[in-house]
């Protein structure tokens, strides 16, 4: 019976090669319904959030990886995020209508940028230009010129459910015998159709591919649509801004609404709630701004 909502990793016995299987079906209806984008754009969302739960997983951290691609075309931008317990949420700005067509005709000239965020220490991020037809091969461009890592990824969403496959080089030191090990896994890999990706289990997809192989498969691990907003984000926001900065929004508007891209949620605060905000927080004053 095939597994959802779960991300699979495995490796290879005696290979410097890594991977994984992936498939968002209850998760990926629980992050779209916020959204009414057009569909071409929908289905660029749900490769963009299997592309960050793939890749939240190939790292040790505690913390939020964010997926950003940014453009000047029909696609203004697309943020995808995954924690590293696989907790997903993602959002798209876009026009009212986007034709089905490639990623980078639908976003033009623009950069894709990968962002650690840790719970504890500073962030990291990689940005570097937009390439490729497809997310994937814009994500695999990424680590080859960033991150120095071989790594291929096949990624595909329709109405119903998301998936993906992700294999990466390990380091090793055997030179030669690796680059023919991560040519025949590639080669392997590159047979994957989108309707198998969709349809096959992981270990019939494994077995399909890599039957040949000694392959190490892990237990699955859950994941979930989960959008961590809350009214104290908002007002952290607004402390930022300062007082005399939110005094003047008060001014053109009787309340303050905020809007959370990733679930749509509604956040209001007027003349009470701020007086509330700053009193609780007296050492904001003024158009001073809380680092």
């Amino acid at each position: 019976m095939k597994e959802t909502d779960v991300l699979r990793r495995f490796l290879f016995d005696d290979l410097a090669v890594r991977g994984e299987w992936l498939n968002l079906t209850a998760s990926w209806q629980a992050a779209k319904q916020h959204h009414q984008y057009p569909e071409a754009a929908m289905q660029k969302l749900g490769e963009a959030l299997a592309a960050a739960a793939l890749l939240s997983a190939t790292i040790k951290f505690g913390g939020t990886l964010i997926l950003q691609v940014q453009g000047e075309g029909i696609i203004k931008s697309m943020v995808a995020q995954s924690t590293n317990n696989h907790e997903i949420r993602g959002w798209i700005r876009c026009a009212d209508t986007v034709p089905d067509d490639s990623l980078q005709n639908l976003l033009g000239e623009g950069y894709i940028a990968l962002t650690i965020e840790p719970k504890e220490g500073e962030p990291y991020q990689g940005i570097v230009p937009l390439t490729g037809e497809h997310l994937a091969g814009a994500v695999e461009n990424y680590f080859a010129q960033s991150e120095q890592l071989k790594t291929r990824l096949w990624l595909c969403a329709n109405e119903h459910q998301a998936a993906g496959f992700l294999i990466q080089e390990l380091p090793s030191e055997k030179g030669e015998q690796d680059q023919e090990d991560w040519a025949r896994i590639e080669a392997l890999s590159n047979t994957i159709s989108e309707e198998e990706l969709l349809t096959l289990s992981c270990e019939d997809m494994l077995h399909r591919l890599f039957h040949e192989e000694q392959v190490r498969l892990f237990a699955p691990e859950a994941v979930s649509f989960k959008c961590h907003c809350s009214p104290e984000q908002v007002e952290s926001t607004l402390l930022s801004l300062g007082r005399e900065a939110v005094n003047e929004l008060l001014v053109e508007q009787d309340t303050i609404v905020a809007d959370c891209e990733f679930c749509s949620a509604k956040y209001s605060f007027n003349k009470a709630d701020v007086e509330r905000i700053f009193a609780q927080n007296p050492v904001i004053k003024g158009s001073e701004t809380k680092h």
